[in-house]
């Protein structure tokens, strides 16, 4: 889908949805309707078709006795106010990545992507088996809402750049698009940043209010059209080695549910976390092609020595700072990150990390098909 027809759908979809955005929940002859906005455009590939795909699995799956309707960003209410949406009680779901929300904690960085950090397996084996789940919780308590998975992007890439960078000396007040503890690296490193919804990257970077920016991969970057504004192209990010998306829902109104509702939502959300990165790995190679071959754009795989560097030592620096945070439920989920990390890295480095060098290596079929 290239970024004109999927602007296009957008804004009719937005349209559509404007007329009911403010009508009450229904709660009808023991049918419950509630109400998903979401920091995505609607039908964005991966994340705004993820959050569909979980209101969908949900209709399905409850056969009338709860219906969910999505709202897509900007339809109810602003990209990066889904969640306060939720806590003062305009929508009862929203869909979107818990590092948006590090003002109100820190702490929930840590669900969504850490520079130098968990993959997605690694995130999600902490999460579901050792103790993640809990802490999520703990500090989600605050705001009266709890949170699941509900998605995953694999690693994203670097980001979009006007130029090729030579060095770290490049990125000294570069206006960068990036967000999270992500975003507070690359602020160590030299860049000024800031955070926009995906919708928003393009305008500013076309205008020249960004220099660069990065978002998730190729299948989303394409849709968007980065590709149009900035021809240098990183594709392996650091910042974000297994980014996460959530669905927060209404703590008090998921708990009043009928067990059986609430595991279907539960459910929903783990079965998206397993499709959305099948969805991505499918498609960023595609987008990827299409834009060196149809585009002229520049794919760089490896980042020069002193960024890697200088990011390793700010990552290292951002996470001995939040390890000595005032914050009790900060503290504690870094504890946990950081120690999880110690164990899970063991299994990747030592199992998957040798083979996928070991057919780099010695496995070539590129003449078989």
């Amino acid at each position: 889908m290239d970024r004109r027809s999927f602007l296009k759908t957008s804004a009719l979809g937005g349209g559509a949805a404007a007329a009911t955005s403010l009508a009450a929940p229904a709660v009808a002859q023991g049918r419950i309707t509630w109400r998903m906005v979401t920091t995505w455009p609607r039908n964005f590939p991966g994340l705004g078709t993820g959050a569909q795909r979980v209101a969908d699995r949900i209709n399905a799956a409850a056969d009338g006795a709860m219906t969910v309707e999505v709202f897509a960003a900007g339809e109810m209410v602003p990209a990066l106010q889904s969640l306060d949406a939720v806590i003062d009680g305009s929508a009862e779901m929203s869909h979107g990545a818990a590092y948006y929300w590090q003002n109100k904690s820190v702490g929930l960085s840590f669900f969504t992507g850490v520079p130098f950090g968990m993959t997605s397996r690694e995130l999600a084996a902490w999460v579901r088996y050792l103790g993640g789940q809990e802490l999520y919780d703990d500090i989600y308590d605050d705001f009266g809402v709890q949170a699941f998975l509900s998605g995953d992007t694999g690693t994203q890439a670097g980001g979009w750049f006007q130029n090729e960078l030579g060095g770290i000396d490049d990125i000294q007040g570069m206006r960068f698009r990036t967000p999270g503890l992500g975003g507070q690296v690359w602020q160590k490193m030299g860049a000024s940043v800031t955070n926009l919804a995906g919708g928003e990257i393009f305008a500013a970077l076309q205008s020249g209010a960004l220099d660069a920016a990065e978002f998730v991969g190729p299948y989303n970057d394409r849709a968007l059209g980065f590709h149009q504004v900035r021809k240098h192209y990183y594709t392996s990010s650091f910042i974000e080695p297994g980014l996460a998306t959530e669905l927060v829902v209404d703590k008090a109104k998921y708990q009043e549910l009928p067990s059986n509702l609430q595991a279907i939502i539960r459910d929903a959300c783990q079965a998206e976390y397993d499709q959305v990165p099948s969805e991505f790995y499918a498609n960023d190679p595609i987008a990827l092609n299409d834009m060196v071959e149809n585009h002229g754009v520049t794919v760089h795989n490896d980042w020069p020595e002193s960024i890697l560097e200088a990011g390793a030592a700010a990552s290292r620096e951002l996470l001995i700072e939040i390890l000595d945070s005032s914050d009790a439920k900060t503290k504690a989920t870094a504890e946990s990150f950081v120690q999880n990390l110690n164990l899970l890295r063991t299994r990747t480095e030592n199992t998957d990390l040798t083979f996928a060098q070991a057919r780099l290596k010695y496995f070539d079929v590129s003449d078989l098909g």
